[in-house]
């Protein structure tokens, strides 16, 4: 199986990158883990990638493109790890992931003459994906490294940043829960409030805003039957405070 965690949306390029796969390895089931990360924001498909990874069967290939530097100096890498395989970029949108399940080789992929220098997704990362996906092995697409680039998207100590925003609306952090609480004081973006703590959706008023343990097993911010987002005005990338 190979999983896509992009940038891409609906870009059309998703179907130029699954054409290729299937190309290449006419077998390759393809499924989607996530293409709605926010444009260029590595350290959100990181977290992303990091909490959806383990959900999949054991040997699936992770496609992972979110490549703001595409063309410049960072490398193009395949990763092997105890339980899987990642392919993209080294610009640390893999390490997070590939590190906690235990790295065993990292391959340096080799670009071709005529691969475009704007669509790696495309040309260099959907091959290398569908030859793994074909039972081809790690070191035969290309030379061994020794390491790559590394990247931490966890947090602690109630501070943190927002990692992804649901097409609900809600806010979703990287703050694990800590103590539990009554309220928290909130600050986010512009925006400082004291908003209660609700363990269920259906504790909460209509209309209030509220936090609550996500099943990611970090802080949200929601709405019930709203948009925290929209309320609040905040993005992917802002800091958030919950203490």
């Amino acid at each position: 199986m190979i999983a896509l965690l992009t940038d891409f949306h609906t870009s059309d390029g998703i179907g130029q990158v699954k054409g290729v796969m299937k190309s290449v390895n006419p077998n390759a089931d393809i499924q989607d883990l996530y293409n709605f990360v926010a444009p260029f924001m590595i350290r959100s498909g990181a977290w992303v990638l990091l909490q959806g990874y383990k959900f999949f069967p054991k040997w699936t290939i992770f496609y992972c493109v979110v490549d703001p530097e595409v063309g410049g100096e960072r490398k193009c890498i395949a990763i092997k790890t105890k339980n899987y395989f990642f392919v993209g970029p080294d610009n640390g949108l893999m390490y997070p992931a590939a590190s906690e399940d235990g790295i065993k080789t990292i391959i340096e992929l080799l670009i071709p003459q005529d691969a475009a220098k704007t669509f790696h997704g495309r040309d260099v990362f959907a091959p290398a994906a569908a030859k793994l996906d074909s039972g081809i092995k790690i070191e035969i697409l290309g030379k061994g490294l020794q390491s790559l680039q590394k990247l931490s998207v966890r947090s602690s100590g109630g501070s943190g940043e927002i990692m992804l925003i649901e097409h609900y609306g809600n806010i979703v952090t990287n703050i694990p829960l800590g103590e539990k609480k009554s309220s928290y004081s909130v600050s986010c973006g512009s925006s400082k409030k004291n908003l209660n703590f609700h363990t269920t959706y259906s504790e909460a008023s209509e209309g209030e805003l509220f936090i609550i343990e996500g099943s990611r097993n970090t802080l949200e911010l929601s709405v019930k039957q709203g948009s925290a987002a929209s309320m609040l005005r905040c993005k992917v990338g802002d800091t958030v405070s919950m203490i």
